[in-house]
Parts: C-alpha cells; sequence; structure tokens
C-alpha cells in the first residue's frame, strides 16, 4: 500500500526503565543529542524514550527538542532495531542543529553503539 509506514517502536514511559537505560546501557554524544542504548536479550521489538532537561529551556524549548528527536527517531527508527531500549536526551543544540544534521547525527550513535536499523 502506497505511503504506508511502519508503526511507531512501542515507548518507555517509566522512571526506572530511562534509569535502567543510563545505568546499564551504552551511551554515545552526537552534538544534537545523547544516545542511550540497552540490549533486552529476547524482547521482539524495541522501545524508545525521550527526555529533556531544564537545561535546554523553558516548557516550549523543551517540547520542541523532543517534537524535533520525534521526527528524526521517525525517520530513522521505523522499523527500529529488536531488542533495544533507546532514549535520546536532548542537547540545546537539539533546538539549532539543522533537522539533516540531527538525522545524521542519530544514525551516527545507533551504529556506534552497534543498534542500527
Amino acid at each position: 500500500m502506497p505511503g504506508t509506514q511502519s508503526p511507531r517502536p512501542a515507548r518507555l514511559t517509566r522512571r526506572a526503565e530511562f534509569l535502567a537505560v543510563a545505568a546499564k546501557g551504552r551511551k554515545h554524544a552526537m552534538p544534537g543529542m545523547l544516545v542511550q542504548g540497552l540490549k533486552v536479550e529476547g524482547r521482539p521489538g524495541m522501545r524508545l524514550g525521550f527526555t529533556c532537561s531544564r537545561k535546554i529551556g523553558n516548557a516550549v524549548a523543551r517540547n520542541r527538542a523532543r517534537r524535533r528527536l520525534r521526527a528524526a527517531a521517525d525517520q530513522v527508527l521505523r522499523p527500529g532495531p529488536a531488542g533495544w531500549d533507546v532514549v535520546l536526551v536532548g542537547r540545546a543544540a537539539t533546538l539549532e542543529r539543522p533537522f539533516p544534521a540531527l538525522v545524521e547525527d542519530l544514525r551516527t550513535a545507533l551504529a556506534r553503539l552497534g543498534a542500527a536499523p
């Protein structure tokens, strides 16, 4: 069917899930984002989480950064690598970085983590 995209990956929603990825997983910093990944054996799909701290700015800026990260993930992670929990952490540069560079940052970081789709 033309124009049909694969579904979005499942989401990480609980704080404990984010903390587990941060504590046990690997991370790679890029100019536009920090990517954290944790390989989970036996999981059929991937789960994805987004976070931005107050260092980025007010609520409007943080939400804009999360939307940009979500849009980049939609381009790169459909379908995502099976068996991975991935967290995208926004940085101040997430707001100003050109979108194609943001997408390339995500691709590069995932490849370096070993989680490239």
